[in-house]
């Protein structure tokens, strides 16, 4: 193995909508009802794959109206859903960066208009050979060809090639395009993992 490939939002950094959204709602049940029905997981990906802020912004403006300061809130306030780097797993992307020559490079599903704000605040990642990003792509995770363009891009083998990411479905779609592909669940985890490997 020469190669590992991170995801990030919730292997290295901290991401939850909940940070903003605890504060609009008093109500558990009406914050469910939101991410269910308004903001939901979906609406979201096509964010990470592409569609501007602005444009998904006004999509659910016009269908949801009586949600409006809800839904402004989502991209107006999103800095306040970055929690802060998950420092056990970058404290083992640390180790590993300065052991024993790996190459190092993330695939994330994200936004191209919020990576910049990411860029700016972890310094972490500015350690990686390279990253792809799914905004900036117009593709994401599962999708075999958003892997492709990494593999490509690098020169990376997938049968040299550890992949990580805390999303089944990626985890996946990762072995089906031949990498050791790692469930992220926690860091003790992932470094135990990485030990059965070999690499930690």
């Amino acid at each position: 193995m020469n190669t590992i490939i991170f995801d990030l939002g919730g292997v290295l950094i901290d991401w939850n909508p909940d940070y903003v959204y605890d504060e609009i709602f008093d109500d558990p049940a009406r914050k469910r009802f939101f991410y269910e029905n308004i903001c939901t997981s979906d609406w979201n990906e096509e964010q990470d794959a592409g569609r501007s802020l602005q444009a998904a912004t006004d999509l659910l403006l016009a269908k949801h109206p009586d949600w409006e300061t809800e839904i402004k809130a989502y991209y107006g306030r999103w800095r306040e859903m970055l929690g802060g780097a998950i420092q056990e797993t970058v404290d083992i992307f640390k180790e590993l960066k300065e052991g024993n020559g790996h190459r190092f490079y993330a695939l994330t599903n994200w936004s191209a208009e919020t990576f910049p704000i990411a860029l700016e605040t972890f310094d972490f990642l500015h350690w990686f050979d390279g990253i792809v990003v799914s905004g900036v792509e117009k593709s994401r995770k599962p999708f075999p060809e958003f892997y492709q363009i990494l593999l490509d891009r690098y020169d990376v083998s997938p049968s040299e090639a550890i992949f990580i990411d805390d999303n089944h479905r990626n985890v996946l779609a990762g072995r089906a395009m031949g990498m050791e592909s790692i469930h992220f669940k926690s860091a003790a985890g992932l470094r135990q993992e990485l030990g059965k490997l070999g690499v930690m």
